[in-house]
């Protein structure tokens, strides 16, 4: 099977596969394209935790981006954990020099305990020149607070939180609804035009390591493949859905959800 499509992926490592720049490789491939990568930094962790953080050197960074795209030119991009000011101004640089519009960006901002992974300045750099540089924005509910100086407590308060990142500069929100209490997950699309409300089924697990870096790379995938943002965003929902609950319960913490529920092998093995 000959990829689909190709991928750059911005973001950082974790030592466990369950997240990170592993998730976004294994999202990309089970969805048949073809993934290349930057790595902002490397982490070490497993399903209870992370120990350490190392960062890559700005300069390595964007060396990476600027390389890999001149040689094979991505379809779409999509960007994960960029742990400070001085990385995001190294990626906006990279990015234009290789003028890709389809662009997803991933905040990562808050670790699963509530700590706050990026400084103030890197988050202000975000609201102000990142936002305006992507195709779409994938924040979950903690980061749209961050974003947006808001409380969100209903779905109401999720509409308001994505038309102030419109009003910042973003193209496309989609507010993901995972940690409000509702019997189901409620994700907020929206742009200037539209707005579209996906309802899935909540799965109860603690096996969810992932979840956002795996939604923003499928959905870039759908993306790259010529899907509209909408019916991209829809498409990634159900596979992560879909993942979640097929988890292969690894691990004593918060287990990785089921990357391959995508693919089916069609051929025996000997």
């Amino acid at each position: 099977m000959k990829p689909r499509s190709k991928i750059l992926i911005i973001a950082g490592s974790d030592s466990s596969g369950g997240a990170g720049i592993q998730a976004d490789i294994k999202t990309v491939t089970a969805l048949g394209s073809y993934a290349m990568t930057a790595i902002t930094a490397v982490t070490t962790q497993n399903t209870t935790g992370v120990k350490s953080i190392v960062p890559i050197r700005s300069k390595e960074i964007l060396k990476q981006i600027i390389f890999s795209s001149k040689d094979i030119k991505p379809d779409a991009i999509k960007i994960g954990m960029l742990n400070s000011s001085h990385v995001i101004n190294f990626v906006i640089k990279a990015l234009s020099h290789i003028n890709v519009k389809k662009i997803v960006l991933d905040p990562v901002m808050v670790a699963k305990g509530g700590a706050k992974l990026i400084d103030n300045k890197a988050i202000n750099l975000i609201r102000s020149k990142m936002l305006k540089k992507v195709y779409l924005i994938t924040p979950n509910i903690p980061e749209a607070e961050i974003l947006t100086y808001s409380k969100i407590k209903t779905k109401e308060d999720m509409i308001f939180a994505a038309n102030k990142l419109i009003e910042y500069g973003a193209k496309n929100v989609l507010i993901k609804g995972g940690h409000l209490k509702h019997k189901s997950v409620q994700d907020i699309f929206m742009n200037k035009k539209d707005i579209k409300v996906f309802k899935s089924n909540r799965y109860k697990t603690k096996n969810t390591h992932g979840t956002g870096c795996t939604l923003s790379s499928a959905i870039t995938t759908f993306l790259s493949c010529g899907k509209p943002i909408k019916k991209s965003c829809e498409l990634g929902i159900k596979y992560v859905n879909s993942a979640i609950k097929s988890n292969p319960n690894y691990g004593r913490g918060h287990g990785p959800i089921n990357h391959l529920n995508s693919m089916k092998i069609n051929k025996e093995f000997k």
